[in-house]
């Protein structure tokens, strides 16, 4: 494993502070978090009290934005510490703590849609040379009737409008995206694409798979993101800090494959822990609730989990649970679980593993809202099948029989046939669950009572200090 599911901290005590890699142009603060706009979302708003939410590479400069705001606006203002999941999500829980009417997040952002609090991004201008990415485009496709979809991070989202202006006289066919920062205003027209908070309207007879993809940014989650939703569609790409343009060239077959294998482990996992990694996106809770009962009627254990921003550490401390499923927004999803003790899955895999009526089909989702009741994949449970009736099916994996079918929920509220074992001492009757029979196989589970075999004794003084530096510590004689 790459990195220790446990450790002394001297890393971290060793740890140097670097600046960011890009940090913000200190001098032009009123333009790089764009004051006026803010100044005139407080002021419209009637906010007393807002909350700032700046991502780790830009808090140096919290402090200043903090102050210039209070003094344009007379609200209070709040800087709100560290995230308790991804800082591209808002914080709403942590604003609310603040008793904050409103949330100004700085910053990249998924534009994943929040729940309660009204939010205005500033997503910050980075530098982006428009020349040099048009002639990039103009290499990258020299026919001009080629058909193009340009999407870019949201940092370069306010330099699109220059871009398409020198690139629309001479490509008819090319389509830019545009930012939609919360709902959609409306529902979806015929050929229109809504999905990661880009907005786009496809016009070709054939549809998306006729389009190519130009993405403005440096490589990342959300690129990624991208490429598996949209994998039948060719990827380019222009990097903003190298000012360079290439074809992407990631294996998108070879990442689908990597996910349809933990879909095969999903299948297989009989305790599924449940990874709550957003407080914030609308539509959370839902999901939960979805999750649970999939995994009731397919007959598993699932146990639901908030341990904040998700490491290998941390997730070691449950050695029963065979799967985890992460629960968080689009671009925060899709975690690569390569060094952790189990795999992570997102929700579109657990349900193509649990979910029966739901088959592959080549399109990938990553957006968990896109599987809820009423929304555009959505594909409910079928009928309980009873067991004798119920298809075999073989594990890829190991090659064992397993079940596929859904249980009634009227019976999926007990686990199977093991769920009753008899006590020795009161011959009464308790449930097992996963959880304690993996505990009960252990060789060491902790402390034993051993009531009336050990003898008893006074009490003692003990050591006393912090744990790395005892007081008694060097005073004993070899």
């Amino acid at each position: 494993m790459a990195v220790a599911f446990s450790s002394d901290g001297a890393a971290a005590l060793r740890r140097e502070l670097r600046p960011a890699a890009v940090p913000a142009p200190r001098g032009d603060l009123d333009g790089f978090y764009e004051m006026g706009r803010a100044t005139t979302f407080v002021r419209d708003g009637g906010f007393r009290k807002v909350a700032l939410q700046f991502p780790d590479e830009l808090l140096a400069d919290a402090a200043a934005v903090a102050a210039r705001m209070e003094a344009a606006t007379g609200a209070e203002m709040f800087v709100l510490g560290d995230t308790t999941y991804g800082s591209c999500c808002v914080d709403e829980v942590a604003a609310e703590h603040a008793g904050a009417e409103a949330v100004l997040h700085y910053g990249p952002a998924c534009l994943s849609p929040c729940r309660k609090l009204p939010v205005l991004h500033i997503f910050g201008q980075q530098p982006l040379d428009v020349g040099c990415c048009a002639e990039a485009f103009r290499e990258l496709y020299p026919e001009r009737q080629s058909r193009v979809v340009v999407l870019s991070d949201v940092v370069y989202a306010y330099a699109m409008g220059e871009l398409e202006q020198q690139l629309c006289p001479e490509y008819p066919n090319i389509i830019f995206s545009r930012l939609v920062c919360g709902d959609s205003p409306g529902p979806a027209l015929p050929g229109e694409e809504q999905k990661f908070g880009r907005q786009f309207l496809v016009e070709a007879p054939g549809g998306l798979q006729d389009y190519a993809m130009f993405y403005v940014g440096t490589e990342g989650l959300a690129l990624t993101s991208f490429m598996l939703t949209w994998n039948c569609c060719p990827f380019s790409s222009f990097n903003p800090t190298t000012s360079c343009g290439r074809r992407e060239t990631l294996n998108v077959n070879r990442a689908l494959m990597r996910r349809l294998y933990l879909v095969e482990r999903a299948r297989d996992a009989h305790v599924v822990g449940i990874l709550v990694g957003t407080l914030g996106v609308a539509g959370y809770l839902t999901l939960l609730q979805h999750l649970r009962e999939l995994l009731c009627r397919a007959g598993k254990r699932s146990y639901t989990l908030a341990v904040g921003k998700p490491n290998p550490a941390k997730l070691a401390n449950f050695l029963e649970v065979d799967i985890f499923v992460l629960v968080a927004c689009a671009q925060n999803s899709l975690l690569d679980s390569s060094d952790f003790y189990r795999p992570v899955v997102t929700p579109y895999e657990l349900e193509l593993a649990c979910n029966p009526a739901r088959e592959w089909t080549g399109n990938y989702l990553t957006d968990f809202r896109d599987l809820l009741p009423g929304a555009c994949a959505h594909i409910g449970l079928p009928p309980a099948v009873p067991a004798a009736e119920a298809i075999p099916d073989i594990s890829l994996i190991t090659g064992e029989m397993r079940a596929t079918h859904l249980c009634d929920p009227l019976t999926s509220q007990l686990p199977c046939s093991t769920t009753l074992a008899c006590r020795d001492q009161t011959r009464a009757l308790a449930e097992i669950s996963p959880a304690a029979s993996f505990l009960k196989s252990r060789s060491w589970r902790g402390l034993e009572q051993q009531l009336g075999q050990t003898p008893v004794s006074k009490a003692v003084q003990g050591r006393r200090g912090i744990a790395i530096a005892y007081e008694d510590e060097g005073c004993e004689q070899p």
